[in-house]
């Protein structure tokens, strides 16, 4: 079982940087794909990149990508979200998720087994 912390949420202008990290707990940290998830009033989870349990490979969403990295540190059992030019687009709460040594590394929420209590991203025009 793995516990996860976000952190890194805040209040930035559209055109800003943020980096999000999510924190776990547990020995085991390598063996979880990890992937970040948000969620906007009133719209559904939408996936916003993932990280296979052996970094070696990263998947974006297309709204997000070219200006977003997600990496891991294995070992300070950490996953990070890099998000640059933030748009309006943009404010949601961020997940992060962890799905058990998956065969594939899918962007769907219902296929992550763990996950953190979120943390508020907020963009000013």
């Amino acid at each position: 079982q793995v516990q996860l912390v976000e952190s890194g949420g805040g209040l930035v202008q559209a055109g800003g940087s943020l980096r999000l990290s999510c924190a776990a707990s547990g020995r085991t940290f390598s063996s979880y794909a990890m992937g970040w998830f948000r969620q906007a009033p009133g719209k559904e989870r939408e996936f916003v990149a993932a990280i296979s349990w052996s970094a070696g490979s990263t998947y974006y969403a297309d709204s997000v990508k070219g200006r977003s990295t997600i990496s891991r540190d294995d070992a300070k059992n950490t996953v990070y979200l890099q998000m640059n030019s933030l748009t309006t687009e943009d404010p949601a709460v961020y997940f992060c998720a962890a799905d058990y040594l998956p065969r594939t590394v899918k962007p769907r929420p219902e296929a992550y087994d763990y996950w953190g209590q979120g943390t508020q991203v907020t963009v000013s025009p």
